[in-house]
């Protein structure tokens, strides 16, 4: 998909930008806020409070007389998603600014600080990128810029959250116990064909087909979903060592002889993915860009497709 050029806003004129003060703990070695508004002394920069809800804000701004021309959003991956909905829905480009934990879609897109982040809009460079929809039975479509996963990751992930206090480092060490205490496979029929699993991504464009959890794209403009399931053969430590993503803990796992063999999983690369899926004892729950969402414990379906050139964004 060919890079479009934009005029260049240099000063930020047009541009509403929200900063979420309560994203993931970045690695940041000072606070952007000064430099943003610094080299973009037109833009609206705006902190968004603890009970400030996103989408009203934006609505506001947009119903305004000075509708913003762009929004652009600081923080981790849940706030990128939650804006990349909110500029899909009013039709303007999207500024990411990395300000989380991990930055899985700013990374995915060469946006690896602060300073690409700003050197793309001044310069107006806009790429169009494929995303995907989710929606829960006869639920609005949610956009999705990384990945969808079912079963043992929304499960470990509301484990982790109900131990927040505790800091994600720690918090994810008592999440990993707990969740090899009580992780539970669930059932999901996709076209007739019903399996048990321990986990399914299913992930935005084509990855690395050695990985089970694709918690980041590896391309911005392949108009497919990258499904994987992982069927439940093994034990509970198998399957939340399939979690893993990064490098260096993958390759401890397979030193451990602890990672599921190749034979317990499963790939399917489609443009749309529907499933009917049974909790069973797991939670009714499932996961977008890292954002929990809770579903119907009788059971719900869900469904994934992708959307070609489905956002517009500032990248280098």
């Amino acid at each position: 998909m060919p890079d479009h050029t934009s005029p260049a806003r240099p000063d930020g004129e047009g541009l509403l930008l929200m900063a979420n003060s309560g994203a993931g703990e970045a690695v940041l070695r000072a606070d952007p806020l000064p430099v943003i508004r610094e080299r973009l002394p037109r833009a609206r920069v705006q902190e968004l409070g603890p009970d400030d809800d996103l989408g009203d804000v934006v609505a506001a701004a947009m119903a305004g007389e000075d509708r913003p021309r762009a929004l652009g959003v600081l923080g981790g991956d849940g706030s990128v998603s939650r804006m990349a909905h909110l500029a899909r829905r009013h039709g303007v480009p999207l500024l990411v600014v990395p300000g989380g934990t991990y930055n899985h879609f700013a990374r995915a897109a060469g946006i690896d600080d602060v300073d690409a982040a700003l050197a793309a809009f001044t310069a107006g460079r806009l790429r169009e990128v494929v995303v995907a929809e989710v929606c829960v039975d006869d639920g609005d479509p949610i956009t999705v810029l990384n990945a969808v996963s079912l079963g043992n990751y929304p499960q470990f992930l509301a484990e982790r959250t109900e131990r927040a206090s505790l800091g994600k480092w720690l918090g994810g060490v008592a999440a990993i116990v707990a969740a090899l205490r009580h992780a539970r496979p669930v059932r999901v029929t996709h076209e007739g064909r019903t399996a048990t699993v321990w986990s399914v991504f299913v992930g935005v464009g084509r990855n690395n087909p050695h990985r089970h959890a694709m918690m980041q794209r590896v391309t911005l403009d392949d108009p497919v979903l990258d499904v994987r399931l992982h069927h439940a053969r093994g034990s509970r430590l198998r399957a939340m060592a399939s979690l893993a993503f990064g490098r260096r803990t993958l390759r401890l796992l397979r030193l451990l002889h602890v990672v599921p063999p190749a034979s317990h999983f499963e790939r399917q690369v489609t443009g749309r993915w529907k499933a009917r899926v049974q909790p069973g004892k797991a939670p009714g729950s499932y996961v977008h860009d890292g954002e929990l969402e809770q579903a119907p414990q009788s059971g719900f379906t869900l469904e994934v497709r992708a959307v070609p050139a489905g956002l517009r964004v500032y990248a280098p």
